[in-house]
């Protein structure tokens, strides 16, 4: 292998995959799309983002304005996407084409449970029925909801999960190694500590699907076929979106359609607020390194101020009550 592709290697290698694919989407984009020319001016920038303001969100642009900055600092060009021009534009975009924030649904642990119950029902019907694909589908499935949720992971980390990477205590819970996280800049790796509980247990959901699929390395959540046979690699990041509203759907959550992977971990960050954790312990378990990154997921306990206003009123009428 020849220098420049080793140093290739390690160039893709710092940067995470989805990050990588949507950088390389803004520059198809761009000159493909667009018809634009690289390296670009910022003029011809500033052009291309004021003709997709309104058909793409700001936060879409500023991925784009991303991918375009790291392919002139790649090739050794002067990054157009810092000049006065480009940033005047985006702040003109945002003034006239202001957007709300989507934000994925986030799921409680009342829903949590009624899925669990419903996989819970299917997987033990498969199993009287000898539907061993249904079977493994919904083992799978159990697990990676259980797991995601309890300890707040992202879509790719689950998909990103390796057998041999996971340690698990019998009757106190499992320690999880993943090489690189969003939040791991320095990709030393960070290891996460996962409960086990006495019902929705992530552990015991965990163990059941490894015995039921025989897996001893490799990823952990993975393709079922229809004929039962396990994939070899990974579920793709974009399954999994699917995966979860299937399942929301069929045990007849509400709005099933409106979840995506983030709910899982708004969820837990809302369960954990609103049942006494810190921020401070909250971003120490989940791995969030900032305040914002960790407020992003947490709804107020109290969102329309209704308690607070509403024990105000009633210590003023006692202070009122003659006596």
């Amino acid at each position: 292998m020849s220098g420049v592709t080793k140093v290739e290697q390690y160039l893709q290698a710092a940067i995470r995959e989805n990050t990588r694919k949507s950088y390389d989407g803004a520059i198809r984009h761009f000159e493909i799309e667009w018809r634009g020319f690289l390296p670009a001016t910022a003029d011809s920038v500033a052009r291309y983002l004021a003709d997709y303001a309104g058909n793409l969100s700001v936060s879409t642009l500023r991925q784009r304005l991303a991918g375009l900055a790291q392919w002139h600092v790649d090739q050794g060009f002067p990054d157009p996407t810092k000049a006065p021009v480009v940033k005047k534009t985006m702040r003109g975009i945002q003034a006239l084409h202001p957007a709300r924030e989507k934000q994925a649904r986030p799921l409680q642990l009342a829903q949590l449970d009624q899925v669990s119950k419903w996989l819970n029902q299917e997987i033990q019907h498969a199993q009287d029925c000898g539907d061993r694909p249904t079977f493994l589908r919904h083992s799978r499935d159990k697990a990676l909801l259980l797991l995601g949720f309890w300890r707040g992971f992202r879509g790719d980390e689950l998909s990103r999960l390796e057998v041999q990477n996971v340690e698990v205590v019998s009757g106190a819970g499992m320690t999880v190694f993943l090489s690189r996280t969003k939040g791991d800049r320095n990709n030393q790796g960070t290891f996460f500590k996962v409960p086990a509980l006495s019902r929705l247990c992530p552990v015991e959901a965990y163990l059941d699907w490894i015995y039921a699929g025989g897996l001893t390395e490799g990823a952990v959540f993975r393709r079922v076929d229809r004929w039962g046979h396990i994939g070899d690699r990974g579920l793709h990041i974009d399954s999994l979106v699917p995966l979860l509203r299937i399942a929301f759907a069929s045990a007849n959550v509400p709005f099933a359609d409106q979840y995506s992977g983030h709910s899982l971990r708004r969820g837990f960050a809302n369960w954990a607020t609103s049942n006494g954790w810190d921020l401070k312990t909250l971003m120490e378990y989940v791995g969030w390194k900032s305040v914002q990154s960790a407020m992003r997921y947490v709804d107020s306990v109290d969102p329309f101020g209704q308690a607070r206003i509403e024990n105000a009123l009633s210590a003023n009428q006692s202070r009122h009550i003659p006596s």
